[in-house]
């Protein structure tokens, strides 16, 4: 199995995941009660992606490795999921605060080099 393949899933749990939060923004109108069951069942595909992903990158990379990876690809999928679903901006002090959450994330790989 190559090491990519918990990033892959990870990467495909976090779309659903995106989606169960922040898919309700654009129907506010919605009971919140209907919006919770939604989400819940979008959030059942994450972990169904999510654990297995764990499961399998434990073999490739440490704990603290998976989590860091999974934030980098989350900020990833938000960014994307903002601006082609929310139609939002991302604005430069967006840009910099991500890039300091990946600069951060980087530091997480220097241990294991």
């Amino acid at each position: 199995m190559p090491a990519y393949l918990p990033i892959l899933l990870l990467f495909c749990s976090n779309i659903f995941m995106t989606t169960a939060w922040y898919w309700h923004l654009k129907y506010m109108s919605l009971p919140t009660w209907q919006v919770i069951l939604i989400s819940w069942g979008l959030a059942l595909f994450e972990y169904s992606l999510a654990v297995p992903a764990n499961r399998l990158g434990a073999r490739f990379y440490t704990p603290a490795q998976l989590k860091t990876i999974q934030e980098v690809i989350t900020l990833i999928v938000f960014s994307g999921f903002a601006v082609l679903y929310l139609k939002e901006r991302l604005t430069v002090m967006t840009g910099v605060g991500f890039s300091l959450i990946a600069l951060g994330a980087a530091v997480v790989f220097l241990g294991k080099a």
